[in-house]
């Protein structure tokens, strides 16, 4: 057997790859090991299999057949190199290690694409059929059959959850923002020494052993100046009506009870009836005022709320959401450095004498850790002997190192974050249309003379790279004839004979390095083609 029937050309995308068979068959189960000339894609004349795929990428899987190792090209998406491992039937997991991270890449960048699509991060308008389209309305919209109710709804929901969908709801979410501030602040003012009135109690007390009575007035506790009061009945007004409006227009109500911020804000509502309600209850004992004024701590929650409308505070939670792992260490590699140091400087400060020894016991020491590891250094605790010091100069080091190690990849997930949400913002919402890729179709006999050679497998690109075949050696068309055999080749001998009356003229094309044929056509040639 020659040599040259070992050998199988593929042309992928308009280049020509030649390899042997063999080669092909060195990894089972996949498309280049099926191949046989019963294919629709395989070119009898050219002696070749064509492919309308990514050239580029298959020059690395005929090498991975070669030498059964698989790299990754730099230059192409990671997405379109899985797709075309597919398409040729390999496994996108025998990448080679040199070239795994580059070509991971990729699925963190789409994880990161999937965050921020759950996030809503656009600031662009919704246009009316999206819009309805989030209610399972587009196709009562579409034919006109909404309701006065489904006409209102959507538009209530854009009005005070998207913010950028028109200048109402931009004005709602200015008042929106408002509130939250004017309520913020009451709340931490309404605790200044300065703004709060002293209740008085007038208590009587004998002055002297003649019984003689008198009036002293007492200051028992002090309350929040009653401005504060009306400042957070409106306040709260606003929040009540927003928080009802939004539960009866969202599209998914189990969604909307999922939201964090929306039971912080629920939570906070809540605990301001309670104290309206437990104020008219319970006795006004200085112990029962002081429960209630700790639980309305909850409406300091409600700076939470400024992430519906300030992105980057979302991409600011998430990235600590994506740093979780990071994090944890951090927290697990302090509670062990703590406790090491904290048993060391109490038995530190143990060998020498001291008497101004300040650590008693371990969990004394703890805090100390704590408070040198993070360099706050309060400087209510500090070592006297130079064992001690030694110790809290090795603690100071080791905190400062500890925490140094995951700030990197913090700001790193922050980074990407807001460099994919700049990304995302200025890419064009609508795309050009791409239409899908034709099937090949299976080899049809010809019926007319001569269309086995000019029709029958490719048309008129076909003939083309067929006279561009002719030409490529003084005996390749002879040797593709012969394989044809003697029944195929006499039929194929009258449009050849009628072929010799035209004359073809060879030239080298302005750009390129192949040869190609110019031929002069008469009547009888546009006749024999057509």
């Amino acid at each position: 057997m020659a040599d040259a029937d070992n050998r199988v050309i593929l042309n992928v995308g308009g280049i020509r790859h030649e390899t042997y068979k063999a080669t092909l068959k060195k990894i089972p189960a996949t498309r280049l090991s099926r191949l046989t000339e019963a294919l629709a894609n395989y070119d009898p004349m050219l002696n070749e299999y064509f492919f309308d795929r990514h050239p580029g990428v298959f020059a690395q899987i005929l090498n991975y057949y070669r030498t059964g190792k698989l790299h990754y090209p730099t230059d192409v998406c990671g997405p379109l190199f899985e797709e075309e491992l597919e398409f040729w039937g390999l496994d996108s997991n025998q990448v080679e290690p040199c070239c795994w991270m580059t070509y991971t890449t990729h699925r963190e960048t789409q994880e990161t694409l999937t965050i921020l699509d759950r996030l809503d991060l656009d600031t662009d308008k919704l246009a009316p059929e999206d819009l309805y389209k989030k209610f399972g309305l587009e196709d009562k919209y579409e034919n006109n059959e909404l309701n006065l109710w489904q006409k209102v709804k959507p538009k209530l929901w854009a009005l005070f959850d998207e913010p950028y969908s028109s200048v109402a709801a931009k004005i709602v979410a200015v008042v929106s923002v408002f509130f939250i501030v004017i309520s913020i602040l009451s709340f931490c003012l309404k605790t200044f020494p300065g703004l709060r009135v002293p209740i008085i109690t007038n208590v009587t007390v004998v002055v002297d052993s003649n019984d003689t009575m008198s009036y002293a007035l007492y200051k028992t506790r002090s309350e929040p100046h009653s401005a504060f009061f009306y400042i957070e009945c409106v306040c709260n007004s606003w929040f009540t009506f927003e928080i009802v409006t939004r539960f009866s227009v969202t599209p998914d109500k189990f969604e909307f009870l999922k939201s964090p911020v929306n039971i912080i804000d629920f939570i906070a509502t809540l605990s301001f009836y309670m104290d309206l309600v437990l104020n008219q209850v319970l006795s006004e004992a200085e112990a029962s005022y002081e429960v209630l004024e700790f639980f309305s701590i909850i409406r300091i929650m409600r700076l939470f709320k400024l992430t519906r409308h300030i992105a980057g505070l979302k991409i600011l939670i998430h990235t600590f959401k994506a740093s979780a792992k990071e994090l944890l260490l951090l927290v697990f590699f302090l509670i062990v450095f703590i406790v090491v140091f904290a048993a060391l400087i109490y038995y530190a400060e143990r060998i020498h004498y001291n008497p101004e020894n300040s650590f008693d016991s371990i969990p004394i020491g703890l805090w100390w850790a704590i408070v040198t590891m993070t360099t706050v250094g309060y400087g209510d605790m500090a070592p006297k002997t130079y064992a001690g010091m030694f110790v809290g100069a090795l603690c100071a080091l080791t905190g400062v190192l500890t925490i140094a190690l995951p700030v990197p990849v913090i700001v790193s997930n922050f980074s990407m974050f807001y460099s994919h949400t700049q990304a995302r913002s200025k890419l064009p919402k609508k795309r050009r249309r791409v239409l899908p890729v034709e099937a090949v179709r299976p080899k049809v006999a010809g019926t007319g003379p001569g269309s086995g050679l000019l029709k029958g497998a490719g048309g008129a690109g076909g003939n083309a790279r067929r006279f561009n075949a002719m030409k490529s050696g003084p005996g390749l068309l002879d040797s593709k004839l012969n394989r044809l055999g003697a029944t195929t080749l006499q039929s194929m001998m009258t449009p050849f004979s009628k072929l010799l009356h035209f004359e073809f003229h060879l030239s080298r094309p302005r750009c390129g390095n192949e040869w190609q044929f110019s031929h002069d056509f008469c009547p009888r040639f546009s006749k024999l083609l057509t």
